[in-house]
């Protein structure tokens, strides 16, 4: 939808159209998961997440005031919201890289095939793949964590992401490169899907089993619709290019929403907060 159709919608649904409100939401909730699994690293704190964003976008369309795109201001909206989390499973349970390269380390136990019923050997390593990039991305700090995937996986210029983070363009840039280099120098060491690292999503199916980090009967990535099936491809083939280390998160498929969204957005828009704004809106 055009940045004129959006406003356009906007406009509708300030005035009470639920119509134009439910698809102002279902615009943005794509963006909103993705960025959401990013941040927090699970899929299901990514769907809360996802659910608490739009209802604050819901309650304060009506002070959008179009000075900005209408995405700059809903990714404002959620990157205040998601730095902020803590009920999700890496905010009381946070990682820095030593603490996983350690977890790495210790990853190897004994082979056993009978662990992986419900699935092949090929889809338990690519969901490992795909958990363990988002895993990996909690071992920044939370502003980084957020420069860093602004900047590399949803290719946000430095302009628009500084406004997003209340930064100066320069700043950004040189936390953005800071953020990378780290992020590179660990995956080089460490990830031997995009380098010669010692670790081999193969090798680490068993120890995952046993800890319950991958459950092969429920394999919740590869379960999720991605935006453009052909992403994933590229993005697990582009993984065992070497010399494009940091082209692994480039490449990361962006996923559908996993909430029922029709629902929920017909749930959001004839729900109480809905009237409270339309209430505001009539007494303002």
């Amino acid at each position: 939808m055009q940045q004129e159709e959006i406003n356009k919608r906007i406009d509708q649904a300030v005035q009470g159209d639920r119509s134009a409100l439910e698809e102002v939401l279902a615009e943005i909730q794509d963006m909103v998961f993705n960025l959401s699994l990013r941040m927090l690293g699970t899929i299901a704190d990514a769907q809360d997440a996802t659910q608490e964003i739009l209802i604050k976008v819901m309650t304060s369309i009506s002070t959008f005031r179009k000075e900005s795109k209408f995405q700059t201001w809903v990714y404002r909206i959620a990157v205040n919201y998601l730095m902020d989390v803590r009920s999700s499973m890496f905010a009381q349970h946070p990682l820095d890289f030593d603490f996983y390269a350690n977890d790495l380390r210790a990853s190897y136990v004994p082979d056993e095939e009978e662990a992986l019923t419900g699935c092949t050997r090929e889809e338990a390593a690519r969901e490992l793949k795909l958990s363990c990039t988002n895993v990996m991305l909690q071992c920044l700090k939370p502003q980084d964590r957020c420069i860093y995937i602004l900047g590399t996986m949803f290719h946000i210029d430095s302009r628009s992401a500084a406004e997003i983070l209340n930064m100066t363009p320069e700043a950004y840039r040189q936390r953005l490169s800071r953020a990378r280099k780290r992020m590179a120098a660990f995956l080089s060491e460490y990830c031997g899907a995009v380098s010669n690292g010692f670790c081999q999503c193969d090798k680490r199916i068993p120890y995952a089993v046993m800890t319950h980090r991958l459950q092969p009967q429920n394999l919740e990535y590869s379960r999720m619709k991605t935006l453009d099936k052909r992403i994933l491809n590229e993005f697990c083939n582009h993984m065992e290019q070497i010399e494009e280390i940091m082209d692994s998160f480039d490449q990361l498929p962006a996923f559908r929403c996993t909430l029922d969204a029709k629902r929920l957005l017909k749930e959001l828009v004839e729900s109480d907060l809905m009237k409270k704004v339309q209430n505001t809106k009539e007494a303002a």
